[in-house]
């Protein structure tokens, strides 16, 4: 029987992961459930982001479900001790290094999206993030300058092998799609960038039916706002891809919609999935928080953890029907709680 981890977290965390369950149970897949503390939940109820015991379960779990961390009452804390350390920490341990982003609009909502909607109508893309590398783990800290000043630096760096193993993940997520793959950097100022054009260059010679574009980041800002529906499969670094998936989010509608799968292998292995929002504390509790992009998170839990991709297409169409019928949370402009527009998903998977 699978064991589905839900590590709900802080602020509108536990709200969303809560619908997301709801969903999961009805479908009668035969999973259990096993929740534990993360971020700062963790800290305050085990004395650190993420427990030892929240990463046991992760480890012995087919599927981590996790809903969102960070909470300004742990914002004096030291680094190590912040709640954004714990998914920093469970990517690391359990070596999520693929992080699928889909950006898709939904039937409904092209009044929602921040483009017109003629424009917003064609996308339909995967942003595909390297997650375990870049300035976010690399060398950083605080020192002081010759002339005595406070100076802050983060190292950004990749090696071969990290830039090839994702950039195998883009070629063969885009010759299951349309075959068509841009690769996101910034090599005209940047060595690492370099880097990561040579190797994508050199993986692209075995996966010739795939129309390669390699694309400066910020011109890849600009036509995600111009013409989005160029874009199929986008891969890229850590920082470039938790900028541009951030953007592609109010594309669609809303940064509530998107949700995302990191994992270590295409299919068949424990991955971790959840909404691509943060805790927004200044929502907890109040039941405006809009749970789509947990439930659809679980969809995609189904799909490449546990090889159920039947139940993870019903509840993608559920959540489609509900949108298209005309449920609304608050961030798209309507007035459900987040357990109505739960219960909005739930009537379409009937």
């Amino acid at each position: 029987m699978p064991l589905v981890a839900i590590l709900a977290g802080d602020g509108i965390g536990p709200e969303v992961t809560a619908e997301a369950r709801r969903v999961l149970e009805a479908l009668d897949l035969g999973i259990d459930f096993e929740e534990g503390l993360v971020g700062g939940a963790g800290y305050r109820g085990a004395g650190h982001p993420l427990p030892p015991a929240t990463l046991d379960l992760a480890k012995r779990a087919d599927g981590v479900l996790f809903g969102a961390v960070g909470d300004p009452a742990c914002d004096a804390l030291e680094r190590a001790m912040r709640p954004e350390q714990a998914i920093l920490g469970l990517r690391k341990e359990l070596g999520l290094f693929a992080n699928l982003r889909p950006a898709t609009l939904f039937e409904g909502l092209e009044d929602a999206a921040a483009l017109r909607p003629d424009v917003a109508r064609d996308i339909d893309m995967v942003i595909l993030r390297e997650l375990t590398g870049d300035v976010y783990f690399g060398e950083k800290g605080l020192r002081t300058t010759g002339e005595g000043l406070r100076q802050g630096y983060d190292v950004m760096a990749y090696d071969e092998a990290e830039v090839r193993r994702i950039a195998i993940v883009g070629f063969e997520m885009a010759m299951r799609r349309k075959k068509r793959l841009h690769s996101v950097d910034k090599a005209n100022v940047l060595e690492t960038s370099q880097l990561w054009r040579d190797v994508v260059n050199e993986v692209a010679t075995g996966y010739p039916e795939v129309a390669l574009i390699h694309m400066y980041a910020d011109n890849a800002a600009m036509q995600l706002v111009r013409h989005p529906g160029q874009f199929d499969v986008m891969v890229t670094g850590n920082m470039f891809g938790d900028i541009l998936s951030d953007l592609a989010s109010m594309c669609v509608g809303s940064i509530g919609m998107l949700p995302s799968a990191a994992l270590r292998e295409w299919a068949g292995a424990c991955g971790l999935y959840e909404p691509i929002h943060g805790s927004a504390p200044d929502i907890a509790g109040q039941g405006k928080a809009n749970p789509c992009a947990a439930i659809l998170s679980a969809a995609m839990l189904l799909r490449h953890s546990l090889d159920m991709p039947e139940p993870a297409d019903r509840i993608e169409t559920a959540v489609a029907a509900a949108i298209a019928g005309g449920a609304r949370t608050p961030d798209l402009g309507g007035t459900l709680s987040t357990s109505a527009m739960g219960d909005a998903v739930l009537a379409g998977l009937a």
